[in-house]
């Protein structure tokens, strides 16, 4: 019988924060509501589930001068679990 490791998860908080994410450069921004937080990563629901991009970039407000760069790793309907990569 093969025993896989699984990685250590870090804490996630629930929460309920709106945010905005941003593609191509921040032409294209669509809201979103944060669902849970950690280290690492987020769950987000998003406004819609049309979104297709594999990166995106996340804001916490309208000024989309400070966002997080962000790879989706995995999409249920329009709830998409993210890691974050840079913070800009």
């Amino acid at each position: 019988m093969a025993v896989f490791k699984r990685e250590s998860r870090k804490a996630r908080h629930r929460t309920q924060h709106d945010a905005w994410v941003t593609l191509d450069g921040g032409f294209a921004k669509r809201n979103c509501t944060i669902l849970d937080l950690s280290a690492g990563g987020a769950r987000l629901q998003l406004s819609d589930s049309g979104l297709t991009a594999s990166k995106l970039d996340l804001a916490l407000s309208k000024d989309v001068r400070k966002t997080t760069r962000c790879r989706v790793v995995w999409r249920k309907g329009a709830i998409i679990g993210v890691e974050f990569l840079t913070r800009t």
